[in-house]
């Protein structure tokens, strides 16, 4: 139940990214408590975090991801048993994380978003946050992410197909703090996403380009 956005021209896009890693959109005017909160998420104020997976066990320094306590990710699956495969699962869900956390949380950089996306994918991700920040918009809730799976390319890229069923989330407005659970879940709802990943120079699976399908039957 979260607000889409359809393609945006690559003028608007770039402008999205530099908005996105430079500033945050929202207003710092609210009144609402748990704004705040979200907000302090970013100075390790009193927010709860989620930092990123395995954040220091493969020696990469990573941005931490903090996400606030209504914020929930569940990625289905697990262990692969296979080292390369399950490294390029962990950073494709710090992808993930990444977006939300510049979504929800009103910080004055995001750089996590720009170490986890790059080129297509980092545009596309730029404006479609910067889509809920132009409508006053965050959400709130649990989103499933689940029948992930990795398949690598001759030239050393790697793919990543998953599901998203965002049933259990809520729209909610960015100043007030108030939520709608009046919006009902719909086929839109779930989405497949299929995803192309590059390891850089620092060992990080950075997602280069990303293609989605709403309502998908694949994914219900």
């Amino acid at each position: 139940m979260r607000t889409r956005t359809t393609t945006a021209t690559a003028a608007a896009a770039l402008t999205a990214v530099a908005l996105l890693l430079t500033a945050c959109g929202g207003g710092s005017d609210s009144d609402d408590s748990g704004k705040d909160e979200i907000a302090g998420a970013d100075t390790g104020a009193s927010a709860s975090a989620s930092p990123s997976p395995s954040v220091s066990e493969d020696g990469v320094d990573r941005p931490e991801i903090k996400l606030p306590k209504d914020i929930e990710n569940v990625f289905e699956g697990g262990a692969t048993g296979d080292a390369k495969k399950d490294a390029v699962l962990a950073d494709n869900e710090r992808r993930v994380n990444s977006i939300d956390e510049a979504i929800v949380v009103d910080a004055e950089k995001h750089p996590a978003l720009e170490f986890y996306s790059k080129d297509d994918a980092l545009m596309s991700a730029a404006t479609y946050i910067k889509s809920f920040y132009d409508n006053n918009r965050s959400f709130t809730g649990k989103t499933r992410y689940y029948d992930r799976e990795v398949t690598f390319a001759k030239d050393g890229s790697a793919t990543v197909t998953y599901c998203m069923d965002s049933t259990d989330t809520y729209p909610k407005d960015r100043k007030t703090g108030k939520v709608d659970r009046s919006v009902k879940a719909s086929p839109n709802d779930y989405v497949f996403y299929n995803t192309r990943l590059e390891k850089n120079a620092e060992g990080v699976w950075q997602t280069t380009s990303v293609s989605s399908t709403e309502a998908a039957e694949r994914c219900m």
